[in-house]
């Protein structure tokens, strides 16, 4: 028996809409300790971790660990027929090839229940490995979604430098170049408007904007986001949900081969 209730119903909207892009039908793996999901995109080029613990939830009950696989697609169609301040509750039985997403109004005056099919998903879960990062930018998640939207106007690729004087975006395309730089700024009002850095030593890294602005679909979860990179790793770029979890998504850096030929 699978039962979980979510005030803040509003929040796994916001997670679904975060990913549902990137991947199509994923296993969401519950236990007793939250759920989790951990997928490749289809080109498989971006990798979408999330995690949200069960102190999260008002009611949390898994009596075993159990995967659904679902449709992200039909998933999000249901999601978006509860109202931002509905009560989410998700229900499963042992077994069963369905869930149930019940949604109630805060007044309790309006309950509506949605039924969906789950899927057999083939997936091989990665081991990611815990890696020291050379460089961590944490930065308001706005501001980085502005620069990816900005740069994309110019360029498909972005390379982000990291030095002692700052992060620097970068890219270059048929009409021009465009470089944005943010200077570590800590003394802020408030603390989500700091541009934090840590640098071990300086890394420049180049990945397609394509996937940077599908990520940014989860600003709406977190006000900062964190970048972490290191060489020859994927760019880690995480959204911290609300004390309860994450949604991260791990993304290869483009090698110079990789650029296309020239007309192709």
């Amino acid at each position: 028996m699978l039962e979980l209730r979510l005030v803040q119903g509003s929040l796994l909207k916001k997670v679904l809409e975060s990913i549902k892009d990137l991947v199509n039908d994923a296993n969401f793996d519950f236990s007793s300790s939250g759920f989790s999901l951990q997928s490749m995109d289809s080109s498989h080029v971006a990798l979408v971790a999330l995690l949200l613990k069960s102190e999260g939830f008002e009611h949390y009950r898994c009596d075993r660990n159990t995967s659904m696989g679902m449709n992200l697609g039909n998933m999000s169609k249901m999601l978006k027929c509860a109202g931002n301040d509905d009560i989410i509750t998700i229900k499963g039985d042992d077994g069963s090839d369905t869930v149930t997403f019940m949604f109630e109004s805060p007044t309790q005056d309006k309950i509506a229940d949605f039924e969906m099919k789950l899927m057999d998903i083939d997936s091989e879960h990665l081991g990611i490995p815990e890696a020291e990062y050379h460089a961590i930018v944490k930065m308001p998640s706005a501001e980085f979604a502005r620069i990816c939207k900005d740069l994309a106007s110019i360029g498909d690729t972005v390379v982000i430098s990291v030095t002692k004087e700052g992060v620097k975006f970068s890219t270059r395309g048929d009409i021009g170049t465009a470089n944005i730089v943010l200077r570590q700024k800590t003394t802020v009002d408030k603390p989500e408007d700091a541009t934090v850095i840590e640098m071990n030593e300086p890394v420049s890294m180049t990945f397609a904007l394509r996937y940077m602005n599908s990520f940014t679909k989860a600003t709406p979860l977190s006000n900062t986001v964190t970048i972490s990179m290191s060489p020859d790793l994927p760019v880690v770029v995480e959204y911290k949900i609300a004390e309860m979890g994450y949604v991260r998504f791990y993304l290869a850096p483009k090698m110079e081969e990789d650029e296309p030929e020239p007309g192709a």
